[in-house]
């Protein structure tokens, strides 16, 4: 029979950065700065609590993004718990293309397994990274906040798949987040049906380019970044992310726009972070970042 611990356990998961230029929905890096999700089984119905990004508007009911989460994780163990208590404390930007809905679903799933008593033996990793990319739609977010680090993941006929690639220690990141949001689906409405086979071909070259410059070439970086496929399409949502991009790139800054944007992410070390972080526009947000190599993590006692 399914039980639960006694208790609270905290679970803490990485912000997260996809595409990364070329690598549309299948490259992404988990970024150091965490979300904190605590919950507790007990008595009986749901109290859900959020702190930090979301406070006061999202939902604290069975419709929050990491209620379903869990309540979907615990379907997968065979037992919904009869009370359950869900603290959120946020710090990831929502709506801002830094992974915070995937951030949720891992979180949730990660959490709702740490609440079984003896979980990882009844869900290992991989069914769980799979719930978890079932539940976002494609895994390119959701398999960094899982594994942490940089991630290739897709699709095939078995299923999701996520495979972990190496980044050069030299190399973290600048992100300048401006103050509206774009929502994932407004941005992905933009990308037409079918794109040129020249820019499809010139896009798989960038991609693969990438892979190598963040193993251990960061010279390649502003090169390997040069995106074909969705940025330009995304314009009318995001002006200003999509002017500050050309600006940094016109400057040999390797600058992105992170996931379905508005953030914009460039890449540096630690010597050049001063110098892109003087250039947030007004009214942005900036913060210097390292890769997080860890994903979600229950956090001790």
């Amino acid at each position: 029979m399914v039980t639960f611990v006694d208790g609270p356990v905290r679970v803490s998961v990485p912000a997260t950065s996809a595409n990364l230029g070329p690598g549309f929905d299948s490259l992404g890096l988990a970024l150091a700065m965490r979300d904190s999700l605590t919950a507790e089984v007990g008595g009986s119905g749901l109290e859900v609590a959020v702190r930090g990004p979301g406070e006061g508007t999202l939902a604290l009911d069975e419709s929050h993004l990491v209620v379903r989460a869990m309540r979907a994780a615990f379907d997968l163990v065979g037992r919904q718990p009869d009370g359950l208590r869900l603290t959120c404390a946020n710090v990831v930007p929502h709506a801002r293309g830094l992974g915070s809905s995937s951030a949720a679903i891992v979180g949730g799933v990660v959490l709702a397994r740490a609440l079984v008593a003896g979980g990882g033996l009844l869900v290992d990793d991989d069914a769980l990274f799979g719930l978890a990319a079932r539940i976002e739609g494609h895994p390119d977010n959701v398999a960094p906040a899982f594994h942490g680090g940089f991630v290739i993941s897709g699709r095939d006929g078995r299923g999701f798949y996520a495979v972990r690639a190496s980044v050069d220690p030299r190399i973290e990141v600048v992100v300048l987040v401006p103050p509206t949001p774009v929502s994932t689906e407004a941005a992905r409405g933009l990308l037409p049906a079918e794109v040129p086979h020249a820019d499809a071909a010139a896009d798989a070259g960038r991609t693969a380019l990438l892979v190598a410059a963040l193993a251990g070439q960061p010279e390649h970086l502003l090169r390997a970044t040069r995106d074909f496929l969705h940025q330009e399409y995304r314009r009318p949502a995001m002006p200003e992310s999509l002017a500050l991009v050309d600006l940094l790139r016109a400057d040999g800054v390797p600058a992105v726009v992170s996931g379905a944007g508005p953030t914009v992410l460039a890449f540096t070390d630690r010597g050049g972070a001063p110098d892109l972080l003087a250039r947030c526009p007004d009214g942005w947000t900036a913060h210097h970042l390292t890769v997080e190599q860890e994903g979600a993590r229950v956090e001790p006692g």
